[in-house]
């Protein structure tokens, strides 16, 4: 259960992370060959690391150019004995910063999962299709209406990166909609204040941001997760802080590799 329950709050703030404006959006914060690894903290102890990779070539899907990325996660220290190791990906067009494909390979102790999502904007349309346990024959596959350019779990937190903080004012509201796990997630997002932080890659200036949670047995507090952002032009995400019901859970960049802005 902890495994899961850690896992589980990764991924909310990943997704709590990205919001979608509905229009293209000219990418100039990344490029292919990026890595950027992550330490998840709970409490005290280093329970987990996070990398996101950006595949040195560029793929295609329907002869659209689209950037492949993956998301790696898995469990440290006194935590492996709740083994989890995870891969998310997506296929993302280059132009649009929308996902076409997305997939999730989840280990968790004894437990598997492997699912593909293929995503039709133009019906508004994601198939879902589910695969067994050695993931090599489809077990369930079913469509789900979708938003038009709606985001998943990894396009998004790219997506946050193409975006001008700059035009936002503290107050501001932000509007996120993306689907992930079978459901349309829709959250408001407030554009807090500017700091400076200091992380393992030197200090930054960053912004914050503040997701408005719904009231849930996961989170504690009004605010209970807190977005750092560097105000530079790669946009990496530094830190994100969430107060749990018991303890917090922290991730914060530790490593950035092959940036597109130097």
């Amino acid at each position: 259960m902890k495994n899961r329950f850690i896992k589980s709050v990764i991924v909310t703030i990943f997704f709590l992370s990205i919001w979608h404006s509905g229009f293209s959006q000219k990418n100039t914060a990344f490029q292919n060959g990026e890595e950027l690894l992550f330490k998840v903290s709970y409490g005290f102890f280093d329970a987990a690391e996070a990398k996101m990779v950006v595949n040195k070539e560029i793929s295609t899907i329907n002869d659209i150019p689209t950037y492949k990325i993956d998301v790696y996660g898995q469990t440290l220290g006194v935590f492996k004995l709740f083994y989890v190791k995870d891969n998310w990906g997506s296929y993302i067009d280059t132009a649009k910063m929308i996902p076409y494909n997305s997939y999730r390979h989840i280990e968790e102790g004894r437990y598997r999962k492997h699912e593909r999502v293929t995503f039709d904007h133009k019906k508004k349309n994601a198939h879902v299709k589910l695969y067994d346990r050695d993931n090599q024959n489809i077990i369930d596959s079913k469509d789900y209406p979708i938003p038009s350019q709606v985001q998943d779990i990894v396009s998004g937190f790219y997506f946050l990166r193409t975006l001008d903080f700059k035009k936002y004012k503290p107050g501001d509201t932000i509007h996120l909609v993306g689907f992930f796990d079978k459901e349309i997630y829709n959250v408001k997002l407030i554009f807090k204040r500017k700091e400076k932080i200091e992380t393992s890659l030197g200090k930054f200036e960053s912004y914050v941001l503040v997701p408005i949670v719904p009231k849930n047995k996961l989170f504690r507090g009004d605010h209970p997760v807190t977005v750092w952002v560097s105000d530079d032009q790669n946009k990496i995400p530094l830190r994100i802080k969430a107060k749990l019901m018991i303890g917090s859970l922290d991730m914060e960049i530790m490593e950035a590799k092959n940036l597109r802005n130097n």
